[in-house]
């Protein structure tokens, strides 16, 4: 910091030093560069009295300091352009009301304001050219690197690899028409991203920076696939969504993820109808150690609820997502509470206490195979679970409930996904009984989240293989964490009670697919260095995963991420006898009774390897209709 204040005060003082020099200059030129009349020596020092204090105030007022020579920009120039025309109409009229212009020539007042600017400006970027040659230089032995977009994310990485010696930037690469042949700081764009694997050969390029944070799926797979068979390591920089207005630098560069091969457009929030129902509220999160739970709580706080209640039965992750958001700048209490939601009396206590305004239910068991093995705790978690904490927010009278499902639940071939859609069956039921609103939000797999496929594939590609696919064509909607975080926030606006918000998922994605797409990017190649082995689909799974039944006939919101399906009610009367079976059955540890519930509380549910004496009862038919809200 002194020795940035050190270099400042030289440079101010070399800029006061023009100001005499250019007035001189002034003067020389208005008398043809011969020697200055000593008549004029009087008004020569004058002038230089009152130009003098008055463009030090400029130059300073202006910012014309906060810059550094070696990285001056137009910015920079544009700053101390208007601090001298500044400067000198303030020297200009000091001078004119102190003696009315008297002995100074009117062209002086004239040259002197663009001779000190060429002087000052001309000092900077003769510094800055002969920094950049150096620079260059000492870059000759750092990778070459070629660019991929010429836009204003390639322009602003330019700017940071020049001032940085992680890299010499070779090339760009874009395929807009008008960029062809253009430069940016120096870099000549050489062609289109099909041009890549000549450029890299004939370039010898050694590292490839993708500089396009909103580059489509199709791109950055064809990006990488060209990396891929080149040999060349690809990097590229963060989302828009993980800029999130922050600098675009090299420093900001990563290596290419999964993610950014499934890539989707980011997700613009309605923040007032967001604010509206979270700033200033006590905002209650089930589950908030997970995955899907955590990141709520991170989108959560940005919106400034008064207190953030972070329930969790496991202490570690509860652990974590607290200590995490308490060293934010933040106004919310966080509040962290170590409870198990399937403990009536626990939860009812909290609830009581805390009284939160909305509820974001997202605790669960989630494992497809892991469930399939434990039915009893299954529906322990998922069914009794839930209802512990819808039935505790209407005690304690919260405004909203919001049910965070899964895609699983639409024609149910597992456990997993049969007690979820008891789930959301209970909290459609119990909706209009009470103040509470509930809402439903259903959506596919989450890239990242425990128990999801992408971070086996991780562990077996770092192993050496075999990457395991149970089908050549099963297929899986994803979605990254912080887009299904936002739109639990958005449906939890939209919610009006007993909705079922279906999150559009886009394109199902074949596994095969995205386990060849993670050992690309991993530098390895399919069939030589890693194989992947089909090992069948597992007890409980499907094919591929439907968003919604055919009977919900899905519409259209407010938000184009957001699908309503028309729901399916169910008796609440005949929901209550067969939770009291079902209750029956988990405390007798009676998994064929407890599956004869599930599948009359679920026709479709068509459980693999099911026991043959578990019969769907003819009643079931009466139990659930579809009814068109």
């Amino acid at each position: 910091m002194q020795l940035f204040r050190l270099k400042s005060a030289v440079i101010f003082i070399h800029d006061l030093l023009w100001v005499s020099v250019a007035i001189f200059l002034a003067y020389w030129f208005r008398f043809n560069l011969s020697t200055v009349p000593v008549d004029h020596y009087a008004s020569l020092w004058m002038l230089c009295y009152f130009a003098v204090p008055s463009h030090a105030l400029t130059f300073w007022l202006f910012g014309c300091y906060r810059g550094i020579w070696r990285f001056a920009s137009l910015p920079d120039l544009w700053r101390l352009l208007r601090a001298v025309a500044v400067g000198a109409a303030i020297a200009s009229a000091l001078y004119f009301l102190y003696a009315r212009f008297a002995g100074v020539p009117r062209s002086v007042i004239v040259l002197y304001p663009i001779l000190l600017f060429f002087g000052v400006s001309t000092s900077r970027v003769a510094y800055r050219m002969l920094k950049t040659h150096h620079f260059s230089l000492e870059r000759e032995d750092k990778p070459r690197a070629l660019i991929v977009g010429a836009g204003h994310a390639g322009d602003s990485l330019i700017r940071d690899v020049l001032q940085h010696k992680a890299y010499t930037p070779v090339a760009l690469v874009d395929d807009h028409p008008a960029k062809q042949g253009t430069e940016l700081h120096g870099v000549r764009v050489m062609g289109k991203i099909t041009q890549l694997p000549e450029l890299i050969n004939s370039l010898n390029i050694q590292v490839v920076l993708i500089a396009m944070p909103s580059a489509p799926r199709s791109v950055m797979d064809e990006i990488t696939t060209i990396c891929a068979k080149q040999h060349i390591p690809c990097r590229t920089l963060p989302s828009m969504v993980e800029l999130a207005g922050g600098r675009v630098e090299v420093s900001r560069l990563r290596p290419v993820t999964v993610n950014d091969l499934l890539g989707r457009d980011p997700v613009q929030l309605d923040k007032g109808a967001v604010n509206a129902y979270i700033a200033g509220k006590c905002i209650a999160v089930t589950g908030g150690g997970g995955s899907i739970g955590s990141e709520l709580c991170r989108h959560l706080v940005k919106h400034n609820p008064a207190k953030l209640l972070i329930l969790e039965s496991n202490e570690f992750n509860l652990y974590r997502i607290e200590r995490e958001l308490s060293k934010q700048p933040i106004q919310t209490k966080i509040i962290p509470v170590l409870v198990d939601i399937r403990v009536k009396d626990s939860v009812e206590y909290i609830f009581n206490r805390y009284r939160p305004d909305t509820v974001f239910h997202s605790a669960a068991y989630k494992h497809v195979p892991m469930v399939e093995l434990n039915t009893v705790e299954a529906v322990r978690n998922n069914v009794f679970g839930t209802k512990v904490v819808a039935d505790a927010a209407v005690k304690s009278r919260a405004s909203i409930f919001v049910q965070v499902s899964t895609d699983k639940t639409v024609n149910p071939a597992n456990v997993m996904g049969a007690t979820k859609r008891i789930a959301e069956i209970y909290c459609q039921t119990i909706n209009g009984e009470s103040e509470t609103q509930f809402v439903t939000t259903r959506f596919g797999n989450v890239l990242g989240s425990a128990g999801s496929v992408v971070p086996l594939f991780e562990q077996q590609i770092k192993t050496g293989g075999p990457v395991t696919v149970t089908h050549p064509e099963i297929t899986r909607y994803f979605m990254t964490i912080p887009e299904a975080a936002s739109l639990i926030l958005q449906a939890g606006a939209m919610g009006k009670g007993g909705e079922i918000f279906v999150l559009d998922m886009g394109k199902p994605v074949k596994i095969r697919e995205l386990a060849e797409n993670m050992i690309r990017l991993c530098g390895l190649e399919l069939g030589k260095d890693i194989n992947i082995e089909y090992i069948g689909l597992r007890p409980g799974e499907k094919m591929h995963e439907e968003l919604f039944y055919s009977k919900e006939n899905l519409v259209g919101t407010g938000h184009p991420k957001l699908l309503l399906a028309n729901c399916i009610s169910c008796c609440r009367k005949n929901l209550q006898q067969e939770l009291a079976l079902l209750s029956q059955g988990v405390s007798t540890f009676d998994e064929k009774s407890i599956l004869n519930c599930i599948a009359r509380l679920v026709p479709e549910f068509t459980r693999q390897g099911n026991p043959e004496n578990v019969i769907p009862l003819n009643s079931s038919t009466e139990l659930v209709r579809a009814v068109n809200k």
